[in-house]
């Protein structure tokens, strides 16, 4: 009697799997026991509608809170399916779209961070699910993770890969914070070129993010002309349509400004801050992509997008996902306590919900903390400004690859 042999299949992928499974459910009954509103899913339902009526996109103002549009056009041009759904459909599709996004995050920020093993993936995605800004990117029915995925996705390939840039480029010409990485890949193209010779992947790459972000945008152009006039001449600049800038949501320097100077608007010394950050962090991202640290380098560039943008909500922090694995990464590497102990206050911050346990509201009073409540409401760029910190320091220890050679990828 012949006998067939079918491979082994490992135990603890099945376990892994389930322990995944199990945590997505309780997710999916907490939010439906705390009724989350997904209310940012419904203003991109109503940016949809407004795009199929032919009506003033930034003149919108949707839901009881009555929030405007703050995306570029074409944003609006892939939301015009959302209409063609009944709202709880929607609503099903998105949280379990956004969970399928989650998984497919970790994977790629593990394989930018040099893990493989396939079972890891469930047990990080289990645990990043209740992590605070992936909790709230699905309480409101954002893009973050989609977004993330996109900019990810393209730069954990080849940077000679096909279609490579396209990815950014999209994800720019979603929402504007993604074409830091452009600047980054310009930037790193031309000091490879100066310092050892080569250069031409990195610069095709950002061309080809440049070409697929300016495709997207003519497109919005030519279907919606007078919004995208409006919004490239007017809106862009300005940025209070987004929201007060001391609220506690806001984790970017413009809000952490905003709070400590008790002002909605700490003006130049913001502008000064923001330039200073977003040179310093470009310079750290280069030189570990030139070292061949490419996970450092991408999570520099996500933090200081973050850190410079006039308002970076705080289910923007979903790059907390890839930032934690590889801190968690070097410190499994150094075996040292102070590194573990590192990895796990990063990781608690995030999951502790700590900027909200200030107080918040409608009444602003934000602008009126006291020096713990800045303390809590100003942890997610503290942990940004010492990644920023610990990133110069890995990428100047880093040896330089020898004038001309091809440099592997480094997590």
């Amino acid at each position: 009697m012949t006998v067939i042999a079918f491979p082994a299949v490992p135990r603890r992928v099945p376990v892994a799997l389930g322990a995944c499974l199990l945590s997505f459910t309780a997710f999916w009954l907490a939010q439906r026991a705390a009724d989350v509103s997904m209310i940012d899913l419904m203003v991109y339902r109503a940016e949809g509608a407004t795009v199929r009526a032919g009506g003033d996109l930034y003149a919108l103002r949707t839901t009881a809170a009555q929030l405007p549009t703050t995306y570029p056009p074409f944003a609006a041009l892939l939301f015009t399916p959302l209409t063609l759904l009944d709202t709880p459909v929607m609503r099903t599709l998105a949280t379990a779209g956004n969970l399928a996004l989650l998984v497919v995050f970790v994977r790629l920020s593990l394989r930018l961070t040099g893990h493989t093993r396939g079972r890891v993936v469930w047990w990080v995605a289990a645990l990043a699910v209740w992590c605070e800004p992936v909790w709230t990117t699905l309480r409101y029915g954002q893009i973050n993770l989609l977004l993330a995925v996109l900019v990810l996705w393209d730069l954990s390939r080849r940077p000679d890969a096909r279609w490579a840039g396209a990815g950014i480029g999209l994800a720019a010409a979603v929402k504007l914070t993604p074409a830091l990485f452009v600047v980054f890949l310009l930037a790193a193209g031309v000091t490879a070129r100066l310092r050892y010779g080569s250069a031409g992947a990195r610069l095709r790459h950002a061309r080809g993010a440049v070409l697929a972000f300016c495709a997207a945008t003519l497109l919005a152009a030519a279907v919606l002309p007078y919004d995208s006039w409006r919004f490239w001449t007017e809106m862009v600049f300005r940025a209070g349509r987004v929201g007060h800038a001391e609220d506690t949501a806001n984790q970017a320097l413009r809000g952490v400004l905003a709070r400590l100077l008790h002002t909605a608007d700490p003006g130049l010394w913001w502008l000064l801050a923001a330039a200073l950050t977003g040179l310093a962090g470009l310079a750290v991202a280069v030189a570990a992509e030139t070292r061949g640290r490419r996970a450092v380098a991408v999570c520099a560039v996500a933090v200081t997008a973050l850190l410079v943008s006039p308002v970076s909500w705080s289910h923007h922090w979903v790059w907390c996902v890839p930032l934690a694995l590889l801190v968690a990464s070097r410190a499994r590497e150094a075996g040292t306590p102070v590194r573990y102990a590192g990895a796990a206050a990063l990781s608690l911050v995030f999951c502790s919900y700590a900027l909200w346990w200030v107080p918040h509201g409608p009444h602003r009073p934000e602008l009126h903390q006291g020096p713990a409540e800045l303390l809590l409401s100003a942890l997610y760029p503290a942990v940004g400004c010492a990644f920023l910190a610990l990133a110069a320091h890995t990428a100047v220890r880093a040896q330089r690859p020898p004038r001309g050679a091809l440099r592997g990828v480094r997590p």
